[in-house]
């Protein structure tokens, strides 16, 4: 089993910045990709920003230019640095971890608990 913890969520006015932090674990497991995603109530989870081990960046448009990805391999840690924060940024965000047992082809998604993001106007 991978262990996925976000941390760094808040409170903050629009046009501030928040950094997240997503650190992933479990023995006998390769992480692959790593990302963030979020969801408003009612809404379907959606892509914000997603980072390959091999750091390959994506991101959503509506974040371009604003939002950050990076990663620490050697840590298994993703950030989100998002900077010049809207209110339609508010959403509970949530780190997914692509992750390989090793010895196995098998690729399992993991998802954290989320952290909830409030951008005031």
């Amino acid at each position: 089993q991978v262990q996925v913890v976000e941390s760094g969520g808040g409170l903050v006015q629009a046009g501030g910045s928040l950094r997240l932090s997503c650190a992933a674990s479990g023995s006998d497991f390769s992480i692959n990709g790593m990302g963030w995603y979020r969801q408003a109530p009612g809404k379907q989870r959606e892509m914000v920003a997603v980072i390959t081990s091999g750091g390959s960046i994506r991101y959503a448009e509506a974040v371009k230019g604003r939002f950050t990805i990076s990663r620490d391999n050697a840590k298994n840690t993703v950030y989100l640095q998002m900077n010049s924060l809207k209110p339609e940024d508010s959403d509970v965000y949530y780190c997914k971890t692509i992750a390989t047992r090793i010895g196995s082809l098998r690729i399992t998604d993991y998802w954290g608990q989320g952290t909830q993001v409030t951008v005031s106007s």
